[in-house]
């Protein structure tokens, strides 16, 4: 299990009830519905990309490859939100997935 970053763990630590409300309701959401883990977790990094998130880009590279999403997978989920958020967030939601993906 990788090191919980830092800003996470304190806010946990202060709310534990809003993480683990926070937990659930993911949880809930990924239950509601078809789609498959890996899948999931693909629309999660897209989602994170788009709101420019790069812990939560992080947060779900390890995730989507622990739910067996291949590199170029998580790359290409990346890579087709270009013409609808442009380059320059696409290139740094790249980044951030390769912070993850070069440490595998």
């Amino acid at each position: 299990m990788p090191k919980m970053p830092k800003q996470y763990a304190s806010i946990q630590k202060k709310y534990k009830g809003l993480i683990k409300a926070v937990g659930n309701l993911g949880k809930a959401a990924k239950a509601a519905g078809p789609l498959n883990r890996k899948t999931s977790e693909l629309v999660q990094i897209a989602a994170a990309t788009a709101v420019r998130s790069e812990g939560s880009v992080h947060s779900h590279t390890r995730r989507a490859l622990a739910a067996g999403a291949k590199p170029d997978e998580i790359r290409h989920a990346i890579v087709l939100l270009t013409s609808t958020i442009g380059f320059p967030a696409v290139s740094a939601a790249l980044s951030w997935a390769n912070d993850v993906l070069e440490k595998k």
